[in-house]
């Protein structure tokens, strides 16, 4: 699972990429700096970790982690081959969610594309470059779909179903992620196509640093946006957080704390994006290591033990399960077992966010 990291140029992408992943991307004041994607792996901040090192001693604790793609810049006309876009939207129709950094600062040093500062106009022009790509995706597709399901073709048919369904809500301007599809199906086939105005959204509000601890009214524009859009907002400084990365911990905290802040913005990012892809952690905890697994949210115990060895779902028996507030309450397995709070779970069992794990398998 990955998320791209869009926007247009000059809104501070690349930099948060290099906060959030350290991986040095190419950061400068023009267009396209970004051309080929960067890709970087960024660890998730979980306080659970520190809680279960707090009971259980080891040698090393690993986060969950995550894939992000910092995407060339796009400009209007993308869908139409504008800047570098047939390239820009290949590389979204390749992630899992889109995370849109809008520019909600002014600066007179970097220049804007369009010449002023308007969060909302900024994120139409990325929706309808995405909505004009996704209609030339579904009447294509559609027509070929329409030929073979002549043919009594059943899965041409239900293709056929569901890209009018799309035509009809991309005509009237409604990005695909806002609308309600009745069987697992359907999900199947938009996925399968790979529209882009279909994938979630989280929007990052990047601010000016003097605005940090604020509510411009630049980012309650985006706010607004996203709650009658479908999407979620997290405000950030690039330029702050860039700096924050750079810094060992003790600098860290101390420059934290004169801004204001708990913790840095972009850990709020990381886990943002986490549950933005619908994963959620469960756990396994021991001498050796304790360390954090992403699981999709609806994933089965078997499958959850498929992300550590495949070998494990495969001869999966049963599992051991406790949970990380077990822990905190009961300090030791061994008093989570003696108050019966340690579950049998088999291979029907749904994981839960904070699930700490003892998979038993035979292969």
């Amino acid at each position: 699972m990955e998320a791209g990291i869009v926007g247009l140029p000059n809104v501070g992408k690349s930099t948060l990429f290099n906060a959030l992943t350290s991986a040095g991307a190419e950061a400068n004041n023009y267009p396209f700096c970004t051309i080929e994607p960067n890709v970087g792996i960024v660890p998730v901040p979980d306080p659970n970790l520190t809680l279960i090192n707090r009971y259980i001693q080891t040698k090393e604790v690993i986060p969950s982690i995550l894939k992000l793609v910092d995407i060339a810049g796009l400009v209007r006309g993308a869908s139409e081959g504008e800047g570098l876009g047939n390239k820009f939207l290949s590389h979204i129709r390749e992630v899992d969610a889109v995370v849109q950094v809008v520019r909600c600062f002014d600066d007179e040093n970097i220049t804007h594309v369009d010449g002023t500062i308007d969060p909302v106009r900024d994120i139409e022009t990325i929706e309808t470059e995405l909505m004009l790509a996704d209609m030339q995706t579904v009447e294509s597709a559609l027509q070929k779909a329409v030929k073979t399901a002549r043919g009594g073709d059943k899965d041409a048919k239900l293709r056929v179903e569901v890209l009018e369904a799309c035509k009809t809500a991309l005509d009237a301007g409604r990005p695909l992620r806002g609308e309600t599809w009745d069987h697992p199906d359907h999900i199947k086939i938009i996925k399968g196509y790979g529209l882009l105005s279909a994938k979630r959204v989280l929007y990052l509000a990047n601010i000016d640093e003097d605005a940090i601890g604020t509510e411009p009214a630049t980012v309650t524009a985006v706010r607004d946006y996203a709650a009658a859009h479908g999407g979620e907002v997290v405000t950030v400084c690039a330029k702050i957080e860039s700096e924050l990365a750079e810094l060992d911990e003790a600098d860290r905290n101390e420059m934290l704390a004169s801004l204001g802040m708990e913790e840095p913005a972009l850990h709020v990012v990381a886990r943002s994006i986490y549950h933005l892809l619908d994963l959620q952690s469960f756990y396994t905890a021991g001498p050796k290591e304790i360390r954090a697994w992403p699981v999709p949210v609806g994933a089965t115990a078997p499958q959850a033990a498929g992300v550590i060895h495949t070998d494990f779902e495969r001869g999966f028996i049963r599992a051991e399960i406790y949970s990380v507030g077990d822990l905190d309450t009961h300090k030791t397995e061994a008093a989570i077992k003696a108050a019966g709070k340690m579950r049998v779970e088999g291979k029907g069992y749904m994981m839960k966010d904070g699930d700490v794990c003892h998979f038993l398998f035979n292969v």
